[in-house]
């Protein structure tokens, strides 16, 4: 099989990995990595970069860990999917940040995501509005048993995915400074509703791996408070840094 497009990647050179660790951002990979390396003494190999996707292979016991960054938003996430199963990758964990809505989760915390709402586009291409976006339930519990090994506070719940980062998470401090009727009063909705947090791939990465039967799951740090909190660079620090450790004590407790 030759490289898949975007990602500038080829089956054999990922040495039979099944797991995928997915940041946003690009620089992350190289962070989650480290992290992998230390925790399980295994060796890393930069793979590619190639546009948002940058990739990082580590060996993690008797497993092989990718590490791959999928951009901002659904799109270019379900690029990374799509592309990462067609050269065997079958287990999918977003690992990533996230505004808090409930008052009592604080900056650092991890958030584990068990489903999410759906208000990105993405994923209406891979299957229809009225199909949940849900986790699967051994991610899950592994991302719990990972936080608590590593002694994070977590919190596990509903998240609202959004396709945009200003108006969809009804920030206060965008250009406009202005949010269409449709977000209006959402986030006091989805609060009354139980919802946890605000994020923007959770949707995309759940709705994909169930509906084509693989394994997908989230884990995001909280870095601020929704509506429109300044992050601060302590609490970006708190945030990644936890949820980078949760996520990688997490593969122990998984198998492929």
């Amino acid at each position: 099989m030759s490289k898949v497009y975007h990602l500038g990647l080829g089956k054999k050179e990922l040495q039979g990995a099944k797991i995928a660790l997915l940041p946003g951002d690009p620089f992350r990979t190289q962070a989650i990595a480290e992290e992998i390396s230390r925790a399980y003494r295994g060796a890393i190999k930069k793979l590619a970069w190639k546009r948002e996707y940058c990739t990082c292979l580590v060996r993690a016991g008797r497993e092989k860990i990718l590490v791959t960054s999928t951009g901002i938003g659904g799109p270019s996430t379900s690029i990374a999917i799509d592309e990462l199963a067609r050269l065997g990758l079958r287990t999918f964990i977003r690992v990533g940040t996230t505004g808090a809505i409930k008052k009592n989760i604080r900056n650092g915390d991890v958030i584990i995501t068990t489903g999410s709402v759906r208000l990105d586009g993405a994923s209406t291409h891979y299957a229809p509005i009225e199909y949940p976006a849900v986790a699967h339930y051994q991610i899950v519990n592994a991302l719990v048993k990972g936080a608590e090994a590593v002694k994070v506070r977590y919190h596990v719940g509903v998240t609202v995915s959004s396709d945009t980062f200003y108006p969809g998470e009804e920030r206060k401090d965008s250009f406009r400074r202005y949010t269409i009727k449709r977000f209006q009063g959402a986030t006091r909705e989805w609060l009354a509703l139980g919802v946890l947090n605000y994020e923007m791939e959770s949707s995309t990465v759940l709705t994909l791996t169930a509906s084509m039967g693989l394994r997908g799951g989230c884990i995001t740090g909280v870095i601020n408070r929704a509506g429109g909190e300044t992050i601060s660079k302590a609490a970006l620090g708190a945030g990644e840094g936890n949820v980078i450790k949760a996520a990688v004590a997490a593969l122990r407790y998984l198998s492929t």
